[in-house]
């Protein structure tokens, strides 16, 4: 490795620290601007800061119409593949350009304007990358809704958006089923106060539905004959490009706020430097447009490089099997795949030997970057085995829009330490800090905080509520971002980040972290994955409690059981100490999840203690923990 070249990467970090000004200005160089910004960093009214104030530009202008302008107009801009249909579509940045104008204009003529919200509410299907590009480019605000989520969601946040129009589909297609959104949809606006003025809906051949009077068919909105396609409109940098409220939310929801100019710097400058992609190849982000690595690493960032994005209608098992993320990868020629920890869990559980990579042709493969979810060192590992490739983590939020840290590859790949995601990317001040808000050395655990100000790209407030983005996340420790991860930084500036804050369990005075426990149990060759929880108990305060999913094959009886559970509790003791008193392991089908991959330890933890739980609105699949319950509870 390149010793010269990491030095010039931490260079390069505490420059964008120490003068954010001169190092995000140069990286706006990367956007064209209709007006250049007169300001790089607004810092008059902190802790609301802002960036590239005084700049107009427009985000779908720089993620299509530029790329068409200068010479990539043939180019392939997205590919559809769908293996729950059976379908595969392609668009050129020209073909796509003009659908996007088109149902831009589609929602002009509907009385969408600058400023406006749309909720867009769809499956997997070129039709919602569209919708979000055509709100870029009239100026409009699209909050796009996990398709599928409940009405009562759905209807929560239709009344915190207000939108003008709702853009939705007919049905989404799971590998099992069929879920029909039109019925969801017509319930959560019965539900809501607010009502939009119009429905356009997405007939989809699969499953049909009823048209109601504020419906509008999307296809006979987009006849040719029937619109004319929009113009860009300029907005200014500060202006918000969309809201994505967070999962989880109980009564009002959190509206994350994008901001249009720093958020397309930033994801413009990370995607060849961070994720070292460059214009004309092609990427794969596993994730969906509902959650904030689908808008940030499906749509927008690819797009504003002038890459090519695969949009994946799809699960990395069940479409057909475990290996169908190596069969995108053959297909459609992809240089880096982006997915959670969790896809990668669920494929080495279905295919613990890697027999599926077999007959595909991987060799355009250069990384496979993981977030999401903690990437435990075993998962690591066997993907870095059988991949041959780097396999990368990198630490975010729905908050921050794009990496806090990661390994820039695109810049200096740094060596690999299993557990992190390497060092803090730019503008990020990653600070550890103690109870009292003091910061601790390298190797201590602690609150994982950011130093204000945050850099372009991450949120600047919530929607309409600047006392609950303070009090949310700025009141803990004055002058820092509080992300609720607790972790350390090493003494070679590497981020460990160890889980969520409320996820940290407290031993009899001990405070221990669940990833550690969880590391040791997952080096375990029969564990495909695993979670740990903290259960109360009146001598300790806490006690860890292990719940462990086996690999496909792997089907011990009752005695056979007892001994692998004898086994992962004495890997703990050996690896994590005996003040971690592990006792009891279950042995279990299955952990729960929100869609997005993240494992419901709190949610368990409150029923283990006979609480009432709180279940996100973005679980899978509650059938998974209703058939927990009883195991949790001791029933």
């Amino acid at each position: 490795m390149d010793n010269d070249a990491r030095q010039s990467y931490r260079d390069l970090v505490a420059a964008s620290i120490a003068d954010p000004e001169t190092f995000w200005g140069e990286a706006a160089g990367l956007i064209d601007w209709i007006t250049p910004p007169r300001q790089v960093l607004d810092d008059s009214n902190p802790p609301f800061y802002r960036w590239f104030a005084g700049g107009r530009l427009n985000v779908c202008f720089n993620a299509l119409d530029r790329h068409v302008v200068h010479g990539r107009a043939d180019q392939t801009a997205l590919i559809y593949d769908s293996p729950v249909t059976g379908t595969q579509r392609r668009y050129t940045y020209a073909q796509l350009l003009d659908v996007v104008a088109r149902f831009a204009g589609v929602l002009r003529d509907l009385g969408v304007g600058k400023g406006d919200r749309v909720v867009v509410y769809m499956p997997m299907v070129p039709e919602a990358v569209v919708a979000m590009l055509a709100c870029a480019r009239i100026g409009a605000v699209h909050s796009v809704v996990f398709g599928g989520f409940a009405p009562a969601e759905l209807a929560a946040r239709i009344e915190d958006a207000e939108p003008t129009v709702v853009v939705s589909a007919s049905c989404g297609i799971e590998p099992s089923r069929t879920v029909p959104y039109k019925p969801m949809l017509d319930e959560a606006i019965e539900r809501s106060a607010h009502k939009p003025d119009h429905c356009v809906i997405l007939q989809r051949e699969q499953l049909t539905c009823e048209m109601g009077e504020r419906d509008l068919d999307w296809d006979q909105l987009m006849h040719p004959d029937a619109v004319a396609p929009a113009a860009c409109v300029p907005v200014e940098a500060t202006d918000p490009l969309y809201v994505l409220y967070t999962s989880g939310t109980t009564g009002k929801p959190k509206g994350i706020v994008r901001d249009s100019g720093g958020y397309a710097v930033a994801l413009r400058w990370s995607m060849t430097n961070l994720y070292g992609v460059q214009p004309g190849e092609t990427w794969l982000c596993g994730s969906d447009v509902g959650w904030v690595v689908g808008h940030s690493y499906i749509v927008y960032a690819p797009l504003l490089t002038g890459a090519t994005t695969v949009l994946f209608e799809g699960k990395p098992v069940g479409t057909p099997d475990a290996g169908t993320y190596w069969r995108l990868v053959d297909e459609h020629d992809v240089v880096a795949v982006f997915t959670a920890p969790t896809a990668i869990r669920a494929i080495k559980k279905q295919d613990p030997d890697a027999t599926l990579l077999a007959g595909h042709d991987l060799s355009s493969l250069r990384t496979l970057f993981l977030a999401g979810e903690r990437l435990d060192p075993d998962t690591w590992r066997w993907a870095t085995d059988h991949l041959g490739v780097p396999v990368v983590d990198n630490w975010w939020q729905t908050e921050t829009g794009w990496p806090i840290a990661t390994n820039p590859v695109g810049i200096a790949p740094f060596e690999i330490k299993p557990g992190s995601p390497t060092l803090p990317t730019a503008g990020y001040d990653v600070r550890v800090l103690d109870e009292t808000g003091r910061e601790v050395g390298p190797g201590t655990e602690g609150a994982i905080c950011l130093k204000l100000p945050m850099p372009p790209g991450t949120l600047p407030t919530l929607w309409r509520d600047d006392d609950r983005y303070v009090s949310s996340y700025l009141s803990a420790f004055e002058g820092y971002y509080l992300s609720g991860d607790g972790g350390y930084v090493d003494e070679d500036g590497y981020v460990f980040v160890m889980g969520r804050t409320d996820d940290v369990l407290n031993v009899a005075g001990h405070r221990l972290s669940t990833g550690s426990l969880e590391e040791a149990l997952a080096g375990h060759p029969a564990v495909a994955e695993c979670a740990v929880i903290g259960v109360s108990d009146p001598l300790k305060g806490q006690v860890p409690r292990a719940l462990v999913v086996l690999k496909a094959g792997i089907d011990p009886d009752e005695q056979g059981r007892e001994q692998l559970a004898a086994e992962l509790v004495q890997r703990v003791r050996s690896e994590v100490g005996a003040v971690a008193a592990l006792r009891q392991v279950d042995i279990v089908e299955a952990l729960p999840k929100t869609r997005s991959g993240k494992i419901l330890r709190k949610t368990m933890r409150q029923i283990a203690d006979g609480q009432e739980a709180l279940v996100p609105s973005t679980i899978e699949d509650v059938s998974v923990l209703d058939d927990l319950g009883p195991v949790l509870r001791g029933s």
